[in-house]
């Protein structure tokens, strides 16, 4: 959900004149936030050379194709579902005048708020042979298993319709600014010369917009790729499952460090694509303000129009609500209801753990942002660049290249408790909550540092000059100036990393201590159990949750 408000840090600098390399407290503050950003992804690339060609051989004569098959096929088969679902009904919303085109606007953001791997579970309860609608058309025809075919929900194109029709929202949102702020001058202009809608739609509007949409398409894939629920619920080998499986059910470390680093080429790709798409991108301020341009630049028939509708309400149907609809029928069952007992206790572990990590990214992302506005050294830029490359790693292998190294390190920190401080315990970060926020806090301190500069980028300067002129000292300052000024964002940035926090799975699961139990990992666990009844209730809280990210990208720009 969050990758739209980490793809692109912005914001003015409050001070242009400085040195190429000043190391400041602030610079110092993001040198130090990028090592221990840059920590898992270093420990993955040191790791992988051990054990030779002999172990590398290994892995490619048994998993490694099947691994990589698979992870691919899905990204394009999931990203080809998000390019057309959402380059098409951008195109319709921002193009064409068409009954709840107003309404479609923001609700074609709404399958954002549902995790995938809880959209995996609804439409396998739908689809399985076991599921509702198989038996009704057994129950309904009299057929037997083997007289008819139905389509496999849980395999890798159920998988990849599934990812596809939850993150497409990502395509449609940076299309639709494209749409809306590149190519209607030039829309009409081809039209002006004789060209037809489908023609200057094709060889002007699209390409006009195609940062944009490949800017989206590349976040989905990150998407696709972090991504464990969906493909572990549908038995689809992909590079997270095979490490998870490598790490927790297998035991050896080694391979799942050098899948790790296989799965690192895939990132650093998506991320460079992102990043070179990103400067042909509007600024999306106007995605959503579908009232500012009334004029249509195409116009639909009475069939058109009504076909127009149906093509915006089927994703939005298919993204939200099926799955919240499912939740809430069975959320209202008697098993649902009775499995509420240690529902409090769920509760607890996520509002710990989100609480946690939203202090630590809040913390980190007011240095990263003062670091950025008081210096424009190289220095400073590229710590920010580094500690902010957390969201596109994904979660399992980020919690694999923390293990690696901290397990070292813990030995070595409880051997001197040990001999020094008379220490008796065990480890004493292994099997803690410290490593998994610390893991969390890498993966979401872009959502924090966005929010936190982009407030920053509106306070001017001269009340921080005016304050020291009176004699402030720099905390002072940011206490009674900083602070109270950047409350909105800092909340905004509180609240989007607690809802990622409470929504993330692998990094958790792998992390997470035995006595930890998340809203997250229970319905994960439930889920596996095929007790999906159960689990209705914290999926539909996690849903519910994720709508709050959604109201804050659909709302109404103020004029």
């Amino acid at each position: 959900m969050s990758r739209l408000t980490q793809s692109a840090p912005s914001g003015a600098r409050l001070a242009v004149h400085a040195p190429l390399i000043r190391l400041d407290r602030w610079t110092s503050g993001a040198l130090a936030l990028a090592a221990l950003a840059a920590l898992p992804i270093l420990a993955i690339l040191v790791s992988a050379p051990s054990g030779g060609m002999e172990a590398i051989a290994h892995l490619a004569r048994t998993v490694l194709a099947r691994y990589t098959g698979n992870t691919m096929l899905l990204m394009v088969l999931a990203g080809s579902i998000a390019a057309i679902v959402g380059t098409g009904t951008a195109w319709l919303v921002a193009a064409a005048r068409f009954p709840g085109r107003r309404l479609f606007a923001w609700a074609l953001v709404l399958p954002l708020a549902v995790p995938a791997y809880i959209a995996a579970y609804i439409y396998a309860d739908l689809f399985d042979f076991a599921g509702h609608l198989q038996t009704a058309l057994r129950g309904a025809t009299g057929w037997e298993s083997g007289d008819y075919w139905f389509p496999e929900i849980r395999s890798l194109p159920g998988g990849a319709f599934v990812l596809g029709i939850v993150l497409y929202p990502y395509v449609y949102l940076l299309a639709r600014a494209g749409f809306a702020a590149q190519s209607q001058s030039q829309f009409r202009a081809a039209r002006s010369l004789g060209a037809t809608p489908s023609r200057a739609f094709w060889r002007v509007a699209l390409p006009a917009a195609r940062p944009a949409i490949a800017g989206g398409l590349a976040l989905v894939l990150m998407e696709v790729l972090a991504d464990f629920g969906v493909a572990e619920y549908f038995a689809i080998p992909t590079f997270s499952t095979g490490i998870f499986r490598s790490w927790l059910a297998m035991g050896d470390k080694q391979a799942a460090l050098k899948l790790a680093a296989i799965m690192l080429i895939f990132v650093i790709g998506l991320i460079v694509i992102e990043a070179r798409t990103r400067s042909g991108r509007t600024s999306g301020k106007d995605t959503l303000a579908v009232g500012r341009r009334d004029e249509a630049l195409i116009a639909l028939s009475p069939t058109g129009k009504a076909l127009a509708t149906i093509a915006c309400a089927l994703p939005v149907l298919l993204g939200f609500g099926i799955p919240a609809g499912a939740l809430l029928w069975m959320a209202g069952s008697d098993a649902a209801l009775s499995a509420m007992g240690d529902l409090a206790h769920y509760i607890s572990g996520s509002l710990w753990l989100g609480i946690a990590t939203s202090i630590t990214c809040l913390a980190a992302g007011i240095v990263l942002a003062f670091a950025k506005a008081r210096s424009n050294s190289s220095a400073t830029s590229a710590a920010i660049r580094v500690s902010t490359l957390g969201y596109a790693l994904p979660g399992a292998l980020l919690a694999v290249g923390l293990l690696a190294p901290l397990g070292a390190v813990d030995v070595s920190l409880t051997r001197f408790a040990r001999d020094s401080l008379g220490h008796t315990g065990g480890l004493i970060l292994t099997g803690t909550s410290v490593v998994l926020v610390y893991a969390l806090s890498v993966r979401f301190l872009t959502v924090a540092f966005n929010s936190i500069d982009g407030g920053l980028s509106r306070i001017p300067p001269s009340l921080d000059a005016a304050a020291r002129s009176l004699g402030a000292g720099p905390r002072r300052v940011l206490a009674r100036i900083y602070i109270p000024l950047l409350s909105p964002s800092l909340a905004a940035a509180a609240a989007l990393v607690f809802i990622d926090t409470l929504r993330e799975l692998p990094a958790t699961l792998i992390l997470r201590p035995f006595n930890l139990e998340t809203l997250a990992t229970r319905t994960y666990r439930l889920a596996s159990d095929e007790r999906l009844v159960e689990a209705s209730i914290p999926a539909l809280i996690l849903l519910a949750a994720g709508l709050i990210p959604v109201l804050l990208l659909t709302r109404k720009p103020k004029s």
